[in-house]
């Protein structure tokens, strides 16, 4: 008798039927994604601009890090804030994969911390005397990437393939 845990390429040896590798739970929006190319090509889209601004947030980490290497002047808010934006992208990227296979609540919570990620940054950011000007520009252009994942999230392809629930109040 085989005892060995079996695996398919929809699930894990510790997963439970009906959820994802990460252990969200699968929606109706997985065969939706199937069907529609438009949401795949913008789920692609999205996971691939959560990849260009990881690589920003990255050279915006190895810039503050080069500067204070050379002695210049580097503040707490820009350390903090140069370490945490990469491994933020890293759980955005995390969340757009699970969202490519259907997780509908991986899909929200990129759709929500999209829009919000931006404001948040660059308002931050716009407050006098908390960081350089330099660097209010490269966490805006850091920020670009994520603004397109914000309007992809929000775009007729991704709204069609995960459609809000109707719930009773």
């Amino acid at each position: 008798m085989d005892t060995t845990p079996h695996s398919t390429p929809d699930s894990t040896p510790h997963s439970t039927p009906g959820s994802t590798p990460d252990g969200t739970q699968n929606s109706t929006a997985a065969p939706a994604l199937r069907r529609s190319p438009g949401a795949r090509e913008a789920l692609a889209a999205a996971k691939s601009g959560i990849t260009l601004y990881g690589a920003l947030a990255c050279a915006a980490l190895v810039a503050v890090a080069a500067l204070a290497g050379a002695g210049q002047t580097v503040n707490t808010f820009m350390w903090v804030r140069a370490v945490l934006l990469p491994v933020v992208a890293l759980l955005l990227h995390r969340m757009t994969a699970a969202a490519s296979r259907g997780a509908r609540r991986a899909f929200d919570r990129v759709s929500t911390l999209t829009a919000v990620m931006p404001v948040a940054i660059i308002g931050v950011d716009l407050i006098p005397g908390i960081c350089p000007l330099w660097y209010a520009a490269a966490q805006t252009v850091c920020m670009l990437p994520v603004v397109r994942v914000a309007f992809l999230t929000r775009g007729p392809a991704l709204r069609a393939a995960f459609p809000k629930s109707s719930t009773p109040a």
